[in-house]
Order: structure tokens, then C-alpha cells, then sequence
């Protein structure tokens, strides 16, 4: 394709002898402590790209405005509850006396900064109905794997060293069995019904002595609340196992209901979903973990406490199943986080469930007579079409997909979860407005009406992003990690 000049990639900007600054020679001193030591020096010239600066500012400025965020239009990623991010919560995540700390401050020095976390832990334990909280994990699987060895501390507590198994609903996240696995447990599917919950009936001949827990996302991957989620927690509960609660779909539930309250012993919480911090690209993250009261001795540490005279200190335990994290996780994203709940305060949290479940259950009722409903029932936060309804002229999910990018929305999660063929997983939150909605809505009913009418649009899209179709599979067996590699080979 034609590409303009800050299109290239950097590399291609590059000529001989070029240089973005003049950096002075360096001077010895007669003791010649500046001089490199001989086997530290480079004995070829480091391989870089030759430019002006200007040229790599306007190369790495342009390039940004390719990206694709909350900023930028709708995210409607399923599963992932990609919500706007306050910008008042950056502003206090940027506070010097909170930016500018550093991790090792004794306790006594950092009163601030252990109140802003122990209010934050006292508050994430209201809302899903725990004792206590731990905020530091680093990101959603890493809390995972951290309530995981908590179940596994308990039960080693107790000597019941024989359950090693983790059952698991067949419509779970991806990391459920990945942490199960990391954490040394054995990982049980159960199945699904066709509506989309759990089987109850498949459940009851997997519970045993060997069980040490059930994990369960509510609303479920789908986007169905697990309307029998009381019986099930009975049910592990009655064979000495524990229940996890996968918190990444708890956006639907804030203010409205409790995973405590339904019998959940372990949870975590994806802080940079729910609680709005930005975290496309790989991050930040933060999954706090919270426990019912009787396992709070598991937590990891270091734990934050309150003082009787209303200090606040750090506390190790023996009890404690270790440290998962460099002294109390991902302090940035806890500040965004408790700005957050403190800008809405107890009313304005008991909206946000009720809003994001109208948004979802007013675009799969505007679409439903174009796309295949994978489970017609009403939804919360998200819900899944298994492709469109007319599948004759060959238009996939993922076509769809690339045709939302030329409409200038990113795309749902696509073939996810595995339980349809070509399902397109689409969840809105509560901050998008009526109007960015409908927009939404008319882009994929046009699409619809495309894959009828004019399938080779749908089909060769995208039409007008800066990279059309890459070749994914030959990118990843045959990658090309440096720009003298792309220069040698193209």
C-alpha cells in the first residue's frame, strides 16, 4: 500500500550519519575512574536506526494517533469491561506524595499512602460482601493464583493435604485453568447447559474428598447470572470444599449484589475493570483478593492494619501463605481505583450494575433479528451472537470484526467463549451514552445489510485502517524482532 512519509517505520527513515543530538566526548580524569572498563566497551557500532530528532518525534506522535482506546471511540470488549477512566482519577495517581513515594518508606513516614490502601481494602470488602482484602496482586490471574494458594493454605491448615482439584465450568476464563495449574491443582470441567449456566446435575458426581474448590465467574461468561448459585455453593460447601469468585464480570453486581452473599469464600477483583483503570495493551493491572472472615491468617503478606489509636502499620504473619508482590502491588491503580469509588460514592456505585445491564440488554434486543442470539435470555453486563443470522455469503465474526474498524469502533471479543461457533461477545458499559450506542447499533445493522448485499466489502475489510490484513500466521512462526532483520529479509 501507498504510505506517506511518517507512515514508514522508523527504520526506513534511517540514513547514514544522521543524528538526533552531539553528545561530548567523554574526558578521563587523571585517575581515569570515567573510563569504561575495557570489557564493557561495544566493539561494533550499536545498530540503530539514523534520524533527526525531529523526525522521531513526528514518527512516534503519528504512530500514536493509530492507537485505539477508551479515549479515542467505544471499546465494547466482552469480558474485559473496558470503561471510560475518569481523569480526575489520574490526577490523583499523579499526586507527588503518593507518585514520588518510595516503596520501602517506613510505615511512619507513610501514613498517607497506607490509609488511602487500608480505605480502599475496607471498601472492596463492602462491596463483595468479605472480611478483609489483600490489594496486592498485580493483575486479574495473578489474584487468581493468589486466592488459589489461600484455598490451598487453608486446607493444608486444617491437614486435608489430599484435595488437589479445582472444578471449573466449561465456559470459564482461560486463566481459571492456567492458575489452577500454576497453583499445582488438578483442574475438573463441568458442563453447561443450554442455557448457559452451569449443569447442576453434571456437578454433583464431581464433588468428593478430593475437591479443594469450584471457581464460578457471576453473571457467567455469557452474560447469564447463575440463578442457582445458591445450591451450588451448598454443594461444595457440604463436601468440605471452598467457592472462588472469578470477580471479572462483577461490573454487573456493583451496588446490586455480593459474591459473599452467595456463598463465595474467595474472590478477587480485576481493579482495572471494574473500578475503570485503563489497561489495554497488557496493563496496568490490579487484583485484590479478599476472603470470608476465618481465612483472613491465609492473606499474603505484608497486610495493612489498622492501629486502636488510628495509625496504620505493616504486618507480617507466619500464618500468611507468603508474598505474592514487591511490598503492596500496583499503588497507582489502587489510587485510580478508590478516587473512583469515592467520586460516586454508595449511589452512584448502585447505578453502575443497573446501567451496564441496560446498555447490553438494548443492543442484543436492536440486533437480535440480525445476529444469531447464542443464549436468548435477558443478560447482564454482556451477552454473545453467534454470528450473523444469514451465514449464506461466507461473512464471518471475524469479518465483522475488521469492518467495525473502517466504522471507527473497536471490535467486540471475538470467538470467545468456545461454546458457539462464531461468537461475537459484546459488552457496554455504563459510561457510554445513548448516543455512542446507537451509533454502535447502526454500524452493525449496516454491516448486517452489507454481508447481504455487498459481501466483498465485509469480506476484504478493513478498508481504511493504516494496516489492512497482516499475515498473523507468518508474523508468529517467522518474527522479525529487530530492524536490521526487516532490512535484510523486507
Amino acid at each position: 500500500m501507498n504510505r506517506t512519509f511518517y507512515d514508514k517505520l522508523i527504520f526506513e527513515l534511517s540514513h547514514k550519519g544522521r543524528k538526533g543530538c552531539r553528545v561530548p566526548a567523554a574526558v578521563a580524569s587523571d585517575d581515569s575512574t570515567a573510563s569504561l572498563p575495557a570489557a564493557l566497551r561495544r566493539e561494533k557500532p550499536l545498530l540503530l536506526p539514523e534520524v533527526d530528532e525531529p523526525t522521531v518525534v513526528r514518527h512516534y506522535t503519528n504512530l500514536s494517533t493509530n492507537n485505539f482506546g477508551v479515549d479515542t471511540g467505544f471499546y465494547p470488549l466482552g469480558s474485559c469491561t473496558m470503561k471510560y477512566n475518569p481523569k480526575i482519577n489520574e490526577e490523583m495517581a499523579s499526586l507527588p506524595g503518593m507518585s514520588a513515594l518510595h516503596p520501602a518508606t517506613p510505615a511512619s513516614h507513610a501514613q498517607g499512602a497506607l490509609k488511602a490502601y487500608w480505605t480502599l481494602q475496607s471498601m472492596l470488602s463492602e462491596i463483595g460482601g468479605m472480611s478483609e482484602f489483600s490489594l496486592n496482586p498485580f493483575a486479574g490471574a495473578h489474584g487468581e493464583l493468589t486466592g488459589l494458594m489461600v484455598i490451598r493454605a487453608y486446607h493444608d491448615a486444617n491437614g486435608d493435604t489430599a484435595r488437589d482439584t479445582v472444578i471449573i465450568p466449561d465456559s470459564a476464563h482461560g486463566t481459571n485453568p492456567a492458575s489452577s495449574a500454576v497453583a499445582g491443582l488438578k483442574v475438573v470441567e463441568v458442563k453447561s447447559l443450554p442455557d448457559g449456566t452451569v449443569d447442576v446435575e453434571a456437578l454433583k458426581p464431581l464433588l468428593g474428598p478430593h475437591v479443594a474448590a469450584m471457581m464460578m465467574t457471576n453473571p457467567n461468561t455469557l452474560g447469564i447470572f447463575e440463578s442457582r448459585i445458591p445450591e451450588i455453593t451448598r454443594m461444595v460447601h457440604d463436601c468440605g470444599a471452598l467457592m472462588y469468585y472469578d470477580g471479572a464480570n462483577l461490573n454487573p453486581l456493583v451496588g446490586v449484589a455480593r459474591p459473599g452473599d452467595m456463598g463465595f469464600d474467595v474472590m478477587h477483583i480485576n481493579l482495572h475493570k471494574t473500578f475503570s483503570t485503563p489497561h489495554g495493551g497488557g496493563g496496568p493491572g490490579s487484583g485484590p483478593v479478599g476472603v470470608r472472615k476465618g481465612l483472613e491468617q491465609f492473606l499474603p503478606n505484608p497486610r495493612v492494619v489498622r492501629n486502636d489509636d488510628g495509625t496504620f502499620d505493616l504486618v507480617t504473619t507466619d500464618t500468611a501463605l507468603g508474598s505474592v508482590s514487591a511490598t503492596l502491588g500496583n499503588f497507582a491503580v489502587q489510587l485510580r481505583a478508590l478516587s473512583y469509588i469515592l467520586s460516586l460514592g454508595h449511589e452512584g456505585l448502585a447505578e453502575v450494575g443497573p446501567m451496564a445491564t441496560l446498555a447490553a440488554n438494548y443492543i442484543k434486543e436492536s440486533l437480535r433479528d440480525k445476529y444469531l442470539l447464542g443464549v436468548d435470555r435477558v443478560c447482564k453486563h454482556e451477552f454473545v451472537f453467534d454470528g450473523l443470522i444469514d451465514k449464506s455469503t461466507g461473512v464471518t465474526t471475524l469479518n465483522i470484526a475488521k469492518r467495525l474498524l473502517d466504522n471507527g469502533f473497536h471490535a467486540p471479543t471475538i470467538y470467545f467463549p468456545l461454546l458457539f461457533h462464531e461468537s461475537l461477545m459484546i459488552e457496554p458499559t455504563e459510561t457510554e451514552s445513548l448516543e455512542t450506542i446507537d451509533a454502535f447499533i447502526d454500524v452493525m445493522r449496516e454491516i448486517a445489510r452489507e454481508a447481504a448485499e455487498e459481501p466483498e466489502k465485509v469480506l476484504n475489510a478493513p478498508l481504511n485502517t493504516p494496516i489492512r490484513k497482516p499475515d498473523e500466521t507468518a508474523a508468529a512462526l517467522n518474527p522479525k524482532v529487530t530492524y536490521q532483520d526487516l532490512l535484510a529479509n523486507g
